[in-house]
C-alpha cells in the first residue's frame, strides 16, 4: 500500500528480475494478473496496483472531473515506489491509462503492453465513426439503464466486450463486484472519451510497444487497437486466436508468451 496525500494506492510486488508493473482493467484489482504472473514464473519482478476506486485504491474523481490524468498518476506513483525504469502492462482501461503513463513521460519506461484498450477515440480521430458510434450506443445505454434504476445495466456492457453471456457466466462474487463498482466505471468511460487520442500524439510514443486484442473481440475493439498499434513509432500488434476481451483470464499462457517475448525482444515483435 501506498499512503498518498489525496489516498491510498494499492501495491504488491513478487518475484526477481526485471520490473513489470501490471495496471489491471475497470471492475477488477491486481488480482486479475494472477494467471499471467503464474505463467511468467519467477523470470520477473511483478508490481501491481488497482485503478482508483477498485481494491483499496481510493477514489479521487468525481463526475465531470474524470481526466484520465488522474488515474495516470497513482500508476506513476507506483511507478516510482517500484524504482528504476520498468516495464508497463495494461489490460482493458489500465491499458489506456498505461498509454496515458508512456504519453505523459514522467517516469522512466522501458516498454509498453495494451491488451484491449477502449481506446474509443482514437477511432473517431481517423474517421471511423461506424465503429466510435458502436462504443457510443453501447455506452449510453448502459448509462441510461442505470440512471432508470437498472442495477445490473453493467451487464450490457461485459457482454459487449466478451460476447453475449459472458457476465452471466462469471461466478457471483465477481458479477457483485461489478455491479457494486458500476459507479466508478461510469468514471472510467468519462476518461475514455475525455482522453482525445489523434496518430500523431501516438506518433511520440518513444519505446517499444506492443498492442494486442482477441481475435473474437467486438470488432470496434479489435479497429481501435489495431490503430493504436499501427501509429505507435515502435508500434507491433498480435491477435490472439479465440480470445476476447478477457484474455488475461481465459487465455493466460498465449497473453503471457507474447508479453514475456516482447520484453526480452521487442525488435523482433516490431519485426
Amino acid at each position: 500500500m501506498i499512503e498518498d496525500a489525496r489516498g491510498c494506492i494499492d501495491y504488491s510486488e513478487a518475484g526477481r528480475g526485471p520490473t513489470i508493473v501490471f495496471v489491471p482493467g475497470s471492475c477488477s484489482t491486481g488480482a486479475a494478473w494472477r494467471p499471467i504472473i503464474s505463467e511468467i514464473g519467477n523470470s520477473f519482478r511483478c508490481v501491481t496496483t488497482s485503478l482508483l476506486g477498485y481494491g483499496r485504491t481510493t477514489e479521487r474523481r468525481e463526475s465531470g472531473n474524470a481526466d484520465i490524468s488522474q488515474e495516470a498518476e497513482i500508476v506513476e506513483a507506483v511507478i516510482r515506489r517500484a524504482g528504476g525504469p520498468v516495464h508497463i502492462v495494461g489490460h482493458s482501461f489500465g491499458g489506456l491509462t498505461a498509454l496515458a503513463v508512456a504519453l505523459r513521460k514522467r517516469v522512466p519506461l522501458l516498454s509498453l503492453t495494451i491488451a484491449e484498450s477502449p481506446a474509443a477515440e482514437i477511432l473517431r480521430a481517423t474517421g471511423e465513426y461506424v465503429y466510435y458510434l458502436a462504443f457510443r450506443r453501447m455506452t449510453d445505454a448502459y448509462l441510461a439503464a442505470y440512471r432508470s434504476g437498472d442495477m445490473a445495466a453493467i451487464e450490457a456492457m461485459i457482454d459487449f466486450y466478451g460476447g453475449a453471456g459472458t457476465f452471466a457466466g462469471w461466478p457471483q462474487r465477481v458479477r457483485d463486484y461489478a455491479i457494486e463498482t458500476t459507479p466508478v466505471n461510469l468514471l472510467d468511460w468519462q476518461g475514455v472519451y475525455g482522453f482525445r487520442l489523434t496518430p500523431a500524439l501516438l506518433a511520440s510514443v518513444d519505446i517499444p510497444a506492443l498492442v494486442l486484442w482477441g481475435s473474437t473481440s467486438h470488432p470496434a475493439a479489435r479497429r481501435a487497437n489495431a490503430l493504436l498499434g499501427q501509429c505507435m513509432r515502435y508500434g507491433s500488434v498480435a491477435s490472439i486466436p479465440d480470445a476476447a476481451h478477457f484474455m488475461i483470464s481465459t487465455h493466460a499462457r498465449q497473453v503471457a508468451g507474447l508479453i514475456a517475448r516482447h520484453l526480452v525482444d521487442p525488435q523482433a515483435m516490431a519485426a
